[in-house]
C-alpha cells in the first residue's frame, strides 16, 4: 500500500471549524501588507494570520499565529493561536512543527474543550507522513499510537470514528510491511525467517486483507520445510475462516498435491 492512506485535508478544516478556534475575530480593514514581526495589537495581528490562512497561504499563517502567542502570551487569542498555528503548519505540510505546536497546546491547556482536537491532530500529522511498505515503518506505528489515543481518551467524540477507520488502514499498511518482508525471506528460501513474518500477520493482524494470504504462504512454507502436518493445519484454518477465498484454493490444491492424508498436527 502506497499513498492512498493520505486524509484530506478538508475533513481536518472541518472538524476545526466545530471547535472555537475559528471563532469570528476582530479587526479592522487596515491590514499590513507586510508580515515581519513587528509589534501589532493582537486582534489585527491574529486576523492577518486567519486572512493568511485563508487565501492559501499557510506557512505565513503559521509564522503569524505564533507572532500572537508571543506578542500577546496573556491574550486570550494566544491559546486560539496555538492551535490555529499547528493546523496552519498541517496544512503546509509541515507535520512535524504542526505535532510540536499542538503538544504545546495540550501541555499548556490540557484540560481545555478542544484537546480532542489536538490529540487528533497529531495523529493526522503522523498519518499523513506513512510511507510505502518498502520502507521503514517507524512513523506508521507512531500513527497507530496516536490514532489509539484519540480513541482511548475521546472515544464519545466526533474524531474517535475516523480515528477507527484510520486505525484499520494502518494496521493494514502494517501487515503489508510484514507480507512483504516474509514473501523475501521465502524467496530467498530462509523459510523460518519466513514464517515468522507470516505468523505475524495471523497472530496480530488478523483483521486485514492480508491474513488469508500470510495463512497460504504459511501452508507453503511448512511444505518447504518438511512438516506437511502443520501445512495441513494452516490450509483448514484458511479454509475455515475464508471458504472460497482464492488463496484457500491455492492452500488446498497444494495440500492435496504434496500432503495427502495427512492429518493435521
Amino acid at each position: 500500500m502506497t499513498r492512498p492512506l493520505r486524509t484530506t485535508r478538508s475533513l481536518a478544516l472541518a472538524a476545526l471549524a466545530a471547535t472555537t478556534v475559528l471563532a469570528a475575530c476582530g479587526g479592522g480593514d487596515n491590514r499590513p501588507k507586510d508580515t515581519a514581526y513587528v509589534a501589532r495589537d493582537v486582534e489585527t495581528l491574529y486576523s492577518e494570520a486567519k486572512e493568511r490562512l485563508d487565501r492559501g497561504q499557510p506557512m505565513v499563517a503559521a509564522a503569524l499565529f505564533d507572532e500572537v502567542e508571543r506578542q500577546h502570551p496573556y491574550s486570550p487569542w494566544a491559546r486560539r493561536a496555538q492551535l490555529m498555528s499547528a493546523f496552519s503548519y498541517y496544512v503546509g505540510a509541515d507535520y512535524n512543527k504542526a505535532i510540536q505546536a499542538a503538544q504545546r497546546f495540550l501541555s499548556i491547556h490540557p484540560g481545555n474543550k478542544d484537546a480532542p482536537y489536538a490529540f487528533y491532530l497529531i495523529a493526522l500529522s503522523y498519518y499523513e507522513q506513512i510511507s510505502d511498505v518498502e520502507r521503514d515503518q517507524k512513523i506508521t506505528e507512531q500513527a497507530l499510537t496516536a490514532l489509539r489515543e484519540v480513541v482511548r481518551r475521546f472515544p464519545n467524540s466526533q474524531y474517535a470514528s475516523d480515528a477507527a477507520l484510520k486505525i484499520d488502514l494502518v494496521q493494514d499498511h502494517l501487515a503489508g510491511k510484514e507480507m512483504e518482508i516474509g514473501r523475501y525471506y521465502e524467496r530467498s528460501g530462509k523459510w523460518i525467517a519466513a514464517q515468522i513474518r507470516f505468523q505475524n500477520v495471523v497472530d496480530n493482524f488478523q483483521t486485514t486483507s492480508h491474513a488469508p494470504e500470510a495463512l497460504f504462504r504459511l501452508t507453503e512454507t511448512s511444505l518447504a520445510l518438511g512438516i506437511p502436518e502443520e501445512a495441513v493445519k494452516y490450509a483448514a484454518v484458511l479454509g475455515a475462516n475464508y471458504p472460497g477465498n482464492e488463496w484457500y484454493e491455492k492452500a488446498y490444491a497444494l495440500v492435496e498435491e504434496h500432503a495427502a492424508g495427512v492429518q493435521a498436527s
